[in-house]
C-alpha cells in the first residue's frame, strides 16, 4: 500500500495537510540566491528604460499584523525584484497586489487564519491575536480570514528551518483569481534568480487548502459516528482536517501556476504543488498548472472536489492522486509525464482502511494522459500508468490514455467490495499486457480488462494514438464520439461531443495562462524557467 506523506509542521495546533509520496522521491533542488539587505536602498539595477524589471524602493501595504517585511532585492535574468516577506500568520483580511518589480516571499510556513476545528464555532466572538502563531489558541469563532492575491502576482517559497508553504486553514479562504493574460505564479526562489532548469523540482513546499468535508481512514473519531478527521503521518504538531460539510468553501484558485514544488521534509514525507484536505464543492478550482513537482502534481484527500482545466507537467510521482473517501469530479485534464520520471498518471485509493464509508467516488472526464513512448515504464511502484485500489469507484469518460511501453490499468482488490472501474468513450494505447489485476482480483473472474470492457460504450484498448502537438486530438481521436450521457454523471460537467482534453487545433483553453517546458509546449511564449516582466 502506498504511503501517505507526512509533514514536519509547526504553528497552528490543529492544521491539516497530507501528501502522498513515492517510495523513491527526488531530492530537493539545490542552489539558491543571496538576499541582499542594503542600507540605504541602492539605485535600481538595471536602470529604468532597459526593458527589464526594476525593484521599487518599498513593499506595498498589507493589512495583516506585521505587514510585509522588506527583505532587500533579488537579481535574476529578468532584472531586479523587491522581496516582500509575508508574516507567518495572516490574521486579517489582506491583499497582495500586483506591483511591478515586487515578489512575495513565503518564508517557511505561512498560515491563512487559524484552524476552526471540525465544525464552525457558533460564538459571535471576534478573533484577535497579538502573536505570529495560532499555537495554543482556543477559538470561539472562525477566524474568517481571506487572503486575496491579485492577477499577475508572483510568490516564491523560501526554505529556511522548514519548507516554505502556504496553508489555508479551516474557517478561512484564499482568493487567488488570476486571468488568462495575468496568471498568479507560485514558484521557488531559484526560479526568481534564474537558477531553475528543466530538471529542477522540490525547491519549496506548495499550496495547501483545508476544509470540513467528509473524510475516511480516520486518525480521530470514526466514520460510524460521523466524527472522522485525519492528520498527517509523522507531524510533530497534529495536523487535522475533515468534518461533515462537503459543500465547504475554501475559496478560489483560478488561472494559477505552481512551479518547482514538492519539498522533501524527510524520507517519504513530501509536499506537492497543490494539496486539498476535506475541501468541498463550494471551492473553485479551475485553470491550474502544476510544473515539476517532486511529488504529485496535485493530491486530493476526502471532501467533494470539483475541478476543471488542470495541467500536470513533469510530476515526479503521480500526476493526479486522490484518496480517503473523495467524491471527485474532474474535467479537462492534461497529465504529461517526462520520460523516465514519474510514477502513475493517476493513483486512486483509500490507504488501507478499505471498509470505511463513504466509498471513494470519482469521475474523470475529457482527459488526455501521456507517458512518453521513450519511457520503458517510468517508475514501477504502481506497475501501470493508472492504479485503482482500496474501495474506490472510478468512472472514466471521454478519455485518451497513451502509454505505449507500459500497462495502462491496474486494479487491486482489497476488502469485501473492492475497487471498480467504469469507462465510456475511452481509448487506450498500451503495451501488449495492457491490464493488471492484483489482490482479490488476481484469481477471480472480475478483472481490470473486464471492467474496462473494450468494444462496449465506445471503449477501445487497442487504439493507435494520432495526437498532434503532443496532446491535441488527431484524426483517430476525432473519430471517437464523446459520451452523450456525461451530464447524468454530474451537472458540474460541460456536455462535450469529443474525447480527450483538447478537441482540435482550434481548442486553445490551455494557452496564455500557462508556461512551457520541453514536455509540454502550450504556445504561451513563456518558458517555466523564466518569469513575466509585466
Amino acid at each position: 500500500m502506498k504511503k501517505i506523506s507526512g509533514l514536519l509542521l509547526v504553528g497552528c495546533s490543529a492544521l491539516a495537510l497530507s501528501g502522498c509520496g513515492a517510495d523513491d522521491v527526488a531530492s530537493p533542488g539545490n542552489g539558491g540566491i543571496v538576499i541582499n539587505n542594503p542600507t540605504p536602498t541602492p539605485t535600481p539595477t538595471p536602470t529604468p528604460g532597459t526593458g527589464l524589471v526594476v525593484a521599487p524602493d518599498a513593499c506595498p501595504t498589507f493589512a495583516a499584523t506585521g505587514g510585509l517585511t522588506n527583505d532587500g532585492t533579488i537579481t535574476g535574468p529578468e532584472g531586479t525584484w523587491r522581496v516582500c516577506t509575508l508574516p507567518a500568520l495572516v490574521d486579517k483580511n489582506a491583499s497582495l497586489p500586483k506591483v511591478a518589480g515586487v515578489v512575495y516571499r513565503i518564508n517557511g510556513r505561512v498560515d491563512v487564519g487559524c484552524d476552526g476545528g471540525f465544525a464552525a464555532p457558533t460564538s459571535s466572538a471576534t478573533f484577535t491575536t497579538t502573536t505570529a502563531s495560532c499555537a495554543s489558541k482556543v477559538l470561539s469563532a472562525d477566524t474568517n480570514v481571506t487572503l486575496t492575491i491579485d492577477p499577475g502576482a508572483i510568490l516564491f517559497g523560501e526554505n529556511t528551518s522548514e519548507a516554505g508553504w502556504l496553508v489555508v486553514n479551516r474557517g478561512n479562504k484564499i482568493n487567488a483569481e488570476g486571468t488568462a493574460a495575468k496568471p498568479i505564479i507560485f514558484t521557488s526562489r531559484q526560479n526568481i534568480s534564474g537558477a531553475a532548469t528543466e530538471a529542477s523540482n522540490g525547491q519549496w513546499g506548495g499550496v495547501v487548502l483545508l476544509g470540513r468535508g467528509i473524510v475516511t481512514d480516520c486518525n480521530y473519531g470514526s466514520t460510524a459516528a460521523s466524527t472522522c478527521e485525519r492528520d498527517t503521518e509523522g507531524a510533530v504538531n497534529k495536523a487535522v482536517f475533515g468534518g461533515r460539510d462537503n459543500a465547504y468553501n475554501a475559496g478560489i484558485m483560478k488561472y494559477v501556476q505552481i512551479r518547482y514544488s514538492g519539498y522533501l521534509l524527510s524520507e517519504g514525507k513530501e509536499l506537492q504543488a497543490l494539496t486539498t484536505g476535506g475541501v468541498g464543492s463550494g471551492t473553485t478550482l479551475e485553470y491550474i498548472q502544476s510544473v515539476n513537482s517532486s511529488d504529485d502534481g496535485a493530491e486530493f484527500f476526502g471532501g467533494k472536489v470539483q475541478m476543471k482545466h488542470y495541467i500536470a507537467v513533469n510530476a515526479d510521482d503521480d500526476s493526479l492522486d486522490i484518496d480517503t473517501g473523495l467524491e471527485g469530479y474532474f474535467q479537462y485534464l492534461l497529465l504529461l509525464q517526462k520520460s523516465g520520471s514519474g510514477d502513475a498518471l493517476m493513483e486512486i485509493d483509500s490507504n488501507g482502511l478499505e471498509e470505511q464509508l463513504p466509498r471513494q467516488k470519482t469521475v474523470i472526464a475529457n482527459f488526455t494522459a501521456i507517458q512518453p513512448a521513450s519511457s520503458s515504464n517510468n517508475e514501477s511502484n504502481d506497475q501501470a500508468s493508472v492504479l485503482v485500489r482500496g474501495n474506490s469507484d472510478v468512472t472514466w469518460v471521454n478519455g485518451v490514455l497513451v502509454s505505449p511501453n507500459n500497462e495502462c490499468l491496474r486494479v487491486n482488490g482489497t476488502g469485501t467490495v473492492p475497487a471498480t472501474i467504469k469507462a465510456y468513450s475511452t481509448v487506450l494505447s498500451c503495451n501488449a499486457t495492457k491490464f493488471l489485476s492484483t489482490g482479490s482480483y488476481a484469481t477471480g473472474s472480475t478483472t481490470a480488462a473486464s471492467m474496462f470492457a473494450t468494444g462496449t460504450n465506445l471503449n477501445n484498448d487497442a487504439f493507435t494514438s494520432t495526437l498532434t502537438s503532443t496532446f491535441v486530438n488527431g484524426s483517430g481521436e476525432s473519430g471517437v464520439a464523446g459520451y452523450t450521457g456525461i451530464k447524468t454523471l454530474s451537472s458540474y460537467f460541460d456536455a462535450t461531443t469529443f474525447i480527450g482534453a483538447v478537441k482540435d487545433a482550434s481548442d486553445t483553453w490551455y494557452k496564455g495562462w500557462t508556461c512551457d517546458t520541453t514536455t509540454g509546449a502550450f504556445g504561451s511564449g513563456q518558458a517555466c524557467t523564466a518569469l513575466p516582466t509585466t
